[in-house]
């Protein structure tokens, strides 16, 4: 997937937006004020579980890495992936999964705001 497809993939997502609070990179796709996607030029940041950064991190180790930004406490809870490396097919899936960490973690009258 080109940063185009994969931005437009996350833009997708209901009541999903972009900023660039940073400057121009990264381009951050948030839920109610929440990151859920960093993007990059050649890399993409994406929340998860504690549970799901791990397994990703070991069924594609150099791959996906911890959130190479983060400081160390928040590490478990973001992945960098290098775009060049990583099956395309997969990316949906995993960018589906950080936008889910995020809603799941809202009150049910936020996510029922957000999803309705």
């Amino acid at each position: 997937m080109d940063l185009d497809s994969i931005l437009s993939y996350c833009l997708s997502k209901p009541k999903s937006y972009e900023e660039q609070p940073f400057g121009p990179w990264p381009i951050c796709c948030k839920v109610h004020g929440k990151i859920f996607a960093q993007l990059y030029p050649d890399k993409i940041t994406l929340k998860c579980t504690a549970f799901q950064g791990q397994l990703f991190r070991d069924v594609w180790p150099d791959i996906v890495v911890r959130g190479y930004h983060c400081p160390p406490v928040q590490q478990p809870y973001w992945n960098t992936i290098d775009l060049s490396r990583f099956p395309a097919a997969e990316l949906p899936h995993m960018i589906d999964l950080a936008y889910e960490a995020v809603v799941s973690g809202f009150s049910r009258k936020i996510q029922s705001m957000i999803l309705e």
